[in-house]
């Protein structure tokens, strides 16, 4: 009789080739088996998850984790536990932190910082700048890394790259593809005047308007043709971007959030202020339809929570000296999988987008599907439930989220990260284990 350490017995399991109610057996932190194991094999511990959803372990490929510098918004602990209180079971952090995340020796800080505090599997980016542009092909491929993040508009942090022949420079060195946040420098700087001396937070879509948005995706991707370099579009806003970004898909994927998938302004604003203020921003609802059209067409390849914490207190300044980001990667999970209750989407387009989507795009080593030989990641849902997402439930050293009061349909209950249950009946359990996430592209 086969030997398992586990066996999730009779839930409604998502394989690359069915939805089946079926039973799940892992060995050695990897599946290794799917069927009715009732009688063919026996395991340390048999978990019985009837009338749960087991999903492939959902991976947040965009959120910001604070640290090291602004630990008192977040740090790489308290950001994985959010994680995996959401069922997130990997996470790729951004580089602008304090100092930031541009050198080897940066990331192998990162790398140090993790062992034996974060809860979920994770990678970090590096970040392009001035000075690290002719060393980025050997970066982008150190162990660990997530690959360069490219910051072409201003936002939280000091990585900015506005000008065209550094972008060139930096999506000429190196063959992995490149996280690009867009948004046109210039005319930010132009339009500062609308909020300068102080605006409402409705003024922030205004500021970063359409065009901000557009131009910059327009820049970028007549650069990625003059070099061939494949890029990662992140959090589109706009159905404009949505429009050019369908007619250049060889060469850039393309991220939306749940945030710009379920808010809208001005609505958002009336009544969160600037908890609602990030960057790119919502927008009004037309936007937020031409999203889930492109989604819906195929056109949109990952969801990324583009989880970005800040105090209350911070959050409170007047605007625009608010800061913009809210927490995400917590609520990731039950906000879309509420969309999938109320047939915004399907059970796996949520998963492409979730799991097979952001291993797709970066080149993800053995995680992204439910299936033999791969990691025993695992996001193990109850479709059937109706709470309300509180900020009491935020796991975030922030300790709110934008979505309190929302009527979640669908619920994170179990959380396995290569076979071992890290949160069980919505409770995280035992000592943090996260490892680095593995890339096809890096060395290991």
């Amino acid at each position: 009789m086969t030997s398992f350490d586990l066996i999730l017995k009779g839930g409604r399991v998502v394989t690359p080739a069915a939805e089946q109610v079926t039973d799940v057996a892992i060995r050695d932190g990897r599946i290794a088996a799917l069927g009715d194991l009732a009688r063919a094999g026996k395991a340390a511990e048999v978990v019985d998850v009837s009338g749960l959803t087991v999903l492939p372990g959902v991976i947040d490929s965009q959120v910001h984790l604070r640290e090291p510098g602004n630990e008192h918004k977040e740090d790489l602990e308290t950001g994985s536990r959010a994680a995996v209180k959401g069922g997130v079971v990997a996470v790729f952090e951004m580089p602008n932190t304090n100092p930031p995340t541009t050198t080897a020796e940066a990331i192998a800080d990162k790398l140090v910082r993790a062992r034996g505090r974060m809860f979920c599997d994770h990678a970090f980016f590096v970040g392009a700048a001035m000075r690290n542009v002719h060393r980025l092909a050997e970066l982008e491929r150190l162990p660990g890394c997530a690959g360069v993040k490219v910051f072409m508009g201003s936002s939280t942090g000091n990585l900015l790259v506005d000008d065209d022949a550094t972008v060139t420079h930096a999506l000429a060195s190196g063959r992995r593809r490149v996280a690009v946040h867009c948004e046109h420098e210039p005319r930010l700087q132009e339009r500062w005047h609308l909020v300068k001396d102080g605006a409402e937070v409705h003024a922030h879509p205004e500021w970063r308007d359409v065009d901000t948005a557009l131009e910059a995706t327009r820049r970028l991707l007549s650069i990625v043709e003059g070099t061939g370099r494949r890029v990662h579009v992140l959090h589109v806003t706009t159905a404009e971007e949505m429009a050019l970004l369908a007619d250049h898909k060889a060469l850039a994927s393309v991220e939306v959030t749940p945030q710009h998938l379920t808010l809208a302004a001005p609505e958002c604003y009336d009544r969160l202020g600037s908890k609602a203020q990030m960057n790119p921003p919502i927008r009004e609802a037309r936007h937020r339809e031409a999203l889930w059209q492109a989604l819906d067409q195929g056109v949109v390849d990952v969801i990324g929570s583009d989880h970005a914490p800040h105090t209350l207190e911070e959050k409170a300044r007047p605007y625009p000296q608010s800061p913009s980001g809210m927490p995400g990667v917590q609520t990731l999970v039950p906000v879309m999988l509420s969309h999938v209750n109320a047939g915004r989407l399907s059970l796996r387009r949520f998963v492409d987008l979730t799991s097979a989507g952001p291993a797709r795009v970066y080149n993800v080593a053995g995680k992204g599907r439910l299936a033999v030989g791969y990691d025993a990641d695992l996001t193990v849902v109850d479709m059937t439930t109706e709470r309300e997402i509180t900020d009491n439930w935020i796991e975030s050293r922030a300790g709110w989220t934008p979505f309190a009061g929302f009527k979640a349909t669908a619920w994170p209950i179990h959380t396995v990260v290569r076979g071992r249950m890290v949160v069980r009946d919505e409770t995280i359990m035992g000592d943090a284990q996260g490892r680095p996430v593995r890339f096809l592209d890096c060395y290991q």
